[in-house]
């Protein structure tokens, strides 16, 4: 193929099918690396050259086997560009880069996206807002933080995706407790304040150091409360060039530049503080948001996230001017719960906004569309308690034994 490009693409979940398939219709080569467990997925494998498996699942991966796997590949394979996928594949791709010399993000910009300890550090220094924070590697500073800090408190993994693993703490003896019972493990967690209020996140694709695109959703059940608590996640986009959107966007633009994302994809999740409605920064990452966020943002705005971010990469390489599609001002919303159905009846969920429905096993989950907000709030409304009367099952969350 003229001017063809190889990518080699790290996914240890399930995902990215459009972005693998976008890149190669580009008339690339494309390599893809995942688990071994995965091996029977529905992998778009026409438009993938090759797969290769590593035994176990991400977290047990050898990352010296994978580091001389890609070097033997290299030997008759000149490789253009090294993608993760998914949040937990970001050091295996700043590792690989790092040693095999490759462009692209290295390890101290890729803790930005994946350490919340290093992000919160990082936002602090750029002079963007964020809750009362601190490391655990010193017993003086968690006591002069207790002592100073208002109750509640989370105790988060620094390095787990969404919600997973978070602890919430509401006074210092039971923070002592938990932080004691952690072990040697302590030091892969931070402590921080709580603060209610509605979370918020913001959907990008960024280009040389610009935010060429965003779009402001609003989490009407927050992944935190789902998963601690269960029910149904509920999301939609807010209201364009509202004081929320406007002020949201403007500090996701900071942390763009402020932690150095020079293209791709990027999702990231604020909070507006209740006690004084400022918009605090969350946590963010250097991919395309779960949970099928990624079609609900298309269905607002004409914008496929996974496809784009291929788009991006391939005029990356081949030094080439990327153009954006034209985008759409028009409002979406999911709503998405586990189904103690594997295959869940949804026909009749018929209304016309209706633009998706989520085809995982065991998941009852539905995208709608609209031109007014006010009517996607409605149905999802609606929606919710017709999939708790017919579908939701709550499953209690596994506690987190291994740690990234």
């Amino acid at each position: 193929m003229e001017n063809a490009k190889t990518f080699i693409c790290i996914s240890n979940y399930f995902k990215g099918a459009d972005f693998l398939t976008h890149l190669k219709s580009l008339g690339n080569k494309v390599y893809l690396i995942t688990s071994e467990k995965l091996r029977d997925k529905p992998w778009p494998h026409e438009a993938i050259d090759e797969i290769f498996y590593m035994q176990g699942q991400d977290i047990d991966w050898n990352l010296e086997h994978l580091l001389l796997g890609v070097g033997n590949l290299m030997k008759s394979n000149k490789v253009d560009a090294i993608v993760a996928l998914d949040d937990y594949d970001v050091e295996k791709a700043t590792y690989l880069r790092e040693n095999l010399r490759i462009a692209g993000m290295g390890q101290t910009t890729g803790r930005y996206f994946r350490d919340k300890l290093a992000m919160r550090m990082r936002a602090k220094s750029c002079g963007i807002a964020i809750p009362a924070f601190c490391s655990l590697f010193n017993d003086h500073d968690i006591n002069t933080f207790a002592d100073s800090v208002a109750a509640p408190w989370v105790l988060k993994p620094r390095s787990e995706a969404s919600a997973t693993g978070i602890i919430k703490v509401f006074d210092k003896e039971t923070l002592w407790i938990h932080i004691n019972e952690m072990g040697n493990n302590r030091f892969k967690y931070l402590l921080e304040q709580f603060k209610p209020g509605d979370v918020y996140h913001c959907d990008s694709l960024i280009l040389d150091k610009k935010v060429i695109f965003s779009l402001t959703s609003k989490y009407l059940a927050t992944p935190m409360e789902i998963s601690q608590g269960g029910g149904v996640f509920r999301s939609s986009n807010i209201p364009y060039e509202s004081d929320d959107d406007k002020a949201i966007k403007a500090v996701n633009e900071q942390v763009m530049k402020g932690f150095g994302l020079k293209y791709g994809a990027a999702h990231t999740e604020f909070i507006k503080c209740n006690e004084d409605g400022k918009i605090y920064f969350l946590e963010t990452s250097s991919r395309v948001g779960g949970a099928h966020l990624a079609e609900m943002v298309a269905a607002a705005s004409n914008i496929n996230l996974w496809k784009e971010w291929a788009a991006i990469e391939d005029a990356l390489v081949k030094e080439k001017k990327y153009k954006l599609p034209k985008v759409k001002k028009e409002y979406a919303g999911i709503v998405l719960t586990l189904s103690k159905f594997q295959h869940p009846d949804l026909s009749s969920f018929s209304d016309p906004e209706v633009f998706f429905k989520v085809p995982l096993d065991y998941h009852a989950g539905l995208i709608v569309q609209s031109d007014k907000n006010e009517r996607i709030l409605e149905l999802l409304n609606n929606y919710v308690d017709r999939l708790v009367a017919d579908f939701s099952v709550t499953v209690e969350q596994e506690k987190v034994d291994k740690l990234h």
